[in-house]
């Protein structure tokens, strides 16, 4: 059981837990006390002030001044009009992520609403309850304004809901499981839908499948270098100690790891140190393609980039988003501009590219498995058939090539494309939720392509007998990989064992050694 408390961060690994992993978790008592501590005061403190969104309209209407006897009705207003979302829905582990996230930031007690918000989005989050929220519709400057309201618009008892994988209407669904809709007391409405939860949710989603595909790609990496027979010179400490980037010397120090029981890694010292006085043209590579020899450099850029927007969505998950906020021990109300989400949609855009990186790598080893002239030990497309008849893998290089190609499109900023919006009061926007979109479609891509690659291994080992040569961590993922996949030498359709690879990438940990991952 987690416990989560207020002012104690939640890490990375925890809110993994729940919402990969469904680990239940539990609300301690004080953050519910400093929630109603927060609403008491602002009761009190906003009697005969201008508040921000209490007594006043939003955005460019703010104005005008709102009635008392309006106040409540002014924020079922702003969910109803604000819930003005299209295209398709975002998936239901996104918005579970989303959900936790405004959870953790209204729970901090600075918000001034309800605690009843806390703990009914705690009740939806345990009883896999999940709003539908379209993907269209945020600029991430205030925040997620149009995802949150369909967020707030099922805890006001109104709207659709995703249970049990069919879309149904929220109140059959809370009748049906006795919850109760939230009451709005002062400005619910507004701290509800005010802030980045929808995009720091899927960034969260995002970095970690990202750090796992990098895992994949480690393996995926260390297994072609066992095809070719590399030398083990290019992931050796001295070579990368030297360059002083961290995720160099990570890379390179795993992929030693990895490959450290293999039989197929030669030493470069018993090909070209010795006795070569002779010979005019080398019959083996002296150096590899950069593909196979630069992989520390390569990866090693992804992990730090990961690991720095890993540091980023963790802060920015257990930050208070929303405005104004509410500050019962300095006993003011300080109004700005937290529910800009800058720090994610950068990220965001970072992760997208080094993602795609990854993509562009594993195409390119696809490639070069597929292609005689550069391996030259494997027939032309991995084909185990007989060639000319059958065609192997040349149907399934299309696919890699061409998801590759639309990450490369995906991949351009969405940060810097800020539009002006809200008659030009939101002048400068972030685009978060478009960036974390964006990235969450290419590593979906990448997994895709990732797939391909894995298969196309699979096929080049068994045609050089090599499995009983490969790394034990090799050995054993080509062996759970082979049982998803068996070997094939007859053309048949491919798309569903490509799925079933995928599908498996994107589900599973890898145990990489030194680290327990599974």
């Amino acid at each position: 059981m987690i416990t989560i408390k207020a002012r104690e961060s939640l890490s990375i690994e925890a809110a993994e837990a729940i919402i990969l992993n469904n680990e239940p978790f539990d609300l301690d008592g004080e953050s519910l006390r400093q929630v109603e501590e927060s609403l008491n005061f602002l009761l009190d403190f906003s009697v005969e002030k201008i508040i921000y969104g209490i007594n006043t309209g939003f955005g460019p209407m703010a104005q005008y001044k709102i009635d008392k006897d309006k106040q409540v009705e002014l924020q079922y207003n702003l969910i109803r009009s604000h819930s003005a979302g299209a295209g398709e829905k975002i998936p239901d582990l996104y918005v579970k992520a989303a959900m936790l996230v405004r959870m953790l930031s209204i729970m901090q007690g600075k918000s001034g609403i309800h605690p009843s918000c806390v703990t009914l989005l705690k009740s939806l989050i345990q009883k896999e309850v999940y709003p539908l929220i379209p993907e269209h519709g945020g600029v991430g400057a205030s925040g997620d304004l149009v995802q949150l309201s369909h967020m707030a618009l099922i805890l006001i008892g109104e709207g659709e809901v995703s249970f049990h994988g069919k879309i149904r209407s929220t109140s059959e669904v809370f009748n049906e499981l006795g919850l109760e809709a939230i009451k709005v007391v002062l400005r619910e409405g507004l701290s509800l839908i005010n802030g980045t939860s929808v995009m720091t949710g899927i960034g969260i989603i995002n970095v970690i499948k990202a750090k796992q595909l990098l895992d994949w790609s480690l393996v995926a990496s260390a297994m072609i270098n066992e095809i070719v027979h590399s030398f083990d010179d290019h992931f050796a400490p001295e070579l990368n100690q030297v360059k002083k980037h961290s995720g160099q010397s990570y890379i390179a120090r795993t992929m030693e790891q990895i490959l450290i029981s293999s039989e197929s890694i030669h030493r470069r010292e018993e090909y070209f140190y010795n006795n070569n006085e002779e010979a005019r043209i080398f019959k083996r590579k002296v150096q590899e393609y950069y593909s196979l020899r630069c992989i520390p450099q390569i990866l090693g850029a992804v992990h730090d980039t990961l690991e720095y927007a890993e540091e980023v969505l963790v802060n920015e998950m257990n930050s208070v988003s929303d405005n104004p906020i509410v500050d019962v021990e300095a006993r003011n109300v300080f109004h700005g501009g937290n529910f800009h989400g800058d720090y994610v949609s950068l990220e965001m855009d970072k992760v997208k590219i080094a993602v795609t990186r990854m993509s562009m790598l594993s195409e390119r080893h696809l490639a070069f498995l597929c292609n005689p002239k550069q391996n030259e030990t494997l027939p032309p497309f991995v084909n185990l058939g007989k060639l000319g008849l059958n065609l192997g893998m040349q149907g399934v290089q299309f696919t890699s090539t061409s998801t590759v190609a639309e990450n490369q499109a995906l991949s351009n900023s969405m940060y810097v494309h800020s539009i002006p919006t809200n008659n030009d009061n939101q002048d400068i926007v972030s685009m978060g939720t478009n960036s974390a979109l964006l990235a969450k479609r290419v590593i979906d891509n990448a997994y895709q392509v990732q797939a391909i690659e894995m298969i196309a291994l699979l096929q080049a080992v068994d045609y050089l007998k090599a499995a009983d040569k490969l790394s034990e961590t090799t050995q054993k993922y080509y062996k759970i990989l082979r049982d998803l996949v068996p070997i094939f030498v007859e053309d048949s359709p491919m798309h569903k064992d490509i799925e079933k690879v995928k599908s498996f990438l994107f589900n599973t940990k890898v145990a990489l050694p030194g680290r327990d991952k599974e």
